[in-house]
């Protein structure tokens, strides 16, 4: 059973970000209620009688926290035309249910298929859960983002997995290219939306069959939420997510859902900031001898900037900048030394982060490579104490 997602005061396709992020997924206002009810804590629910068309029946199932958000998100995902959205408990529950639950089994006797994946995609896709899926039957292939490379793996494909920007390193393929080449071999498309968030890239729009993100980063911005979703404008892929949800048990707690829903009204104004913060600091580090290969979408230099300039929206390139310092040692210096750069991994949180990608492994960097998430602090502030960390970390 679904319960219905669809908002109750709809903002309207036309209405601006800044106020759909606001007002996304709140019920109608009743006197003396809060704008956003709190959380709904409930393993079951009064049922009685004849449970079929009940919207709520048990607590791994539905929760009425997790339909407002799951509303809201369907709006900012894909304004003005109708679609569903489903909360998980994060990311990777998230991206593990598309991967596993969407494609369709074959009709028997025909070839399975196989998945397409990013080779630079999030260490955890084209590793664990490349695994995970050649233990249960699927086989994989995979090439790099840049250059729409993955087109050339998709005759006989029955998935799509796409990244963009991709995380580390920061390549743009064309969602839109990629989608109706998917399209005509017959796969689906499932875009990794992580990084853009809604105001920055609606996968749906350009294409795609889903757009999935890991709600623990710059959608509730915080740091104190693990949450993902995925949306899709397709009921039936829904029903499987919903169905994958429930039976393995990857739901969201009423908590967090409650908290993401709350974060999202300020979701346009945090963003914006993040994307003028990260370009500041990538022009910053491109005038800084001993730093190389500088990465940022929003870098008029950038060779990614084109193809995002095109498809991703509102001058939004997200709040990561990758670039590399001479080794391991000088990047652990500039880290050491940065007052306002908090060492932590993950990325779109208030405070700005950075880490050495290398020390987890699995991502294919070079020892000094630093993966920068800015935050929302002051520009001036933040450049200047990225200034001294570089000049105290390459000058020995």
């Amino acid at each position: 059973m679904t319960p219905d997602t669809t908002p109750p005061e709809d903002t309207g396709a036309e209405a601006a970000d800044a106020t759909r992020v606001v007002r996304a997924g709140l019920p109608a206002p009743e006197p003396y209620e809060p704008a956003l009810p709190g959380p709904a804590f409930a393993a079951h629910y009064h049922l009685p009688g004849d449970v079929t068309a009940a919207p709520y029946d048990y607590g791994r199932d539905a929760n009425p926290t997790w339909t407002r958000l799951e509303a809201a998100l369907a709006e900012l995902e894909s304004p003005g035309v109708p679609a569903e959205a489903v909360a998980f408990a994060s990311g990777m529950a998230a991206i593990t249910a598309v991967l596993m639950a969407v494609p369709a089994p074959p009709p028997d006797g025909a070839p399975r298929g196989h998945v397409v994946l990013p080779a630079d995609g999030y260490n955890l896709v084209p590793g664990g859960l490349r695994t995970l899926l050649e233990e249960h039957g699927s086989e994989v292939r995979a090439a790099p983002t840049a250059g729409d490379a993955q087109a050339a793996l998709l005759d006989g494909a029955r998935l799509l997995w796409l990244e963009t920007p991709s995380n580390p390193g920061l390549d743009v393929c064309d969602i839109r290219r990629l989608a109706a080449a998917a399209h005509a071999a017959g796969a689906l498309v499932a875009v990794d939306n992580t990084l853009p968030t809604p105001l920055g890239q609606r996968p749906l729009e350009l294409g795609a069959d889903l757009s999935v993100a890991s709600g623990t980063k710059a959608l509730t911005g915080h740091g104190d939420v693990l949450l993902g979703y995925a949306v899709t404008r397709d009921p039936a892929l829904a029903r499987r997510l919903r169905t994958w949800r429930k039976t393995a048990g990857a739901i969201p707690g009423p908590m967090e859902a409650w908290l993401a829903h709350r974060s999202l009204a300020t979701l346009e104004l945090r963003t914006a900031r993040q994307a003028a913060n990260a370009l500041a600091v990538a022009e910053a580090l491109r005038a800084t001898p001993g730093v190389r290969d500088v990465r940022h979408p929003g870098l008029p230099s950038d060779p990614a900037h084109a193809l995002a300039a095109r498809q991703m929206r509102g001058g939004r390139y997200g709040c990561v900048v990758a670039f590399t310092l001479p080794d391991r040692a000088a990047a652990e210096r500039f880290l050491g030394a940065a007052r306002l750069v908090d060492e932590a991994t993950s990325f779109g949180g208030v405070r700005t982060t950075a880490e050495r990608r290398g020390r987890w492994g699995g991502d294919a960097v070079p020892e000094g490579f630093v993966r920068f998430s800015a935050g929302v602090e002051d520009t001036a502030d933040l450049v200047a104490d990225l200034r001294e960390a570089l000049a105290y970390a390459l000058a020995r």
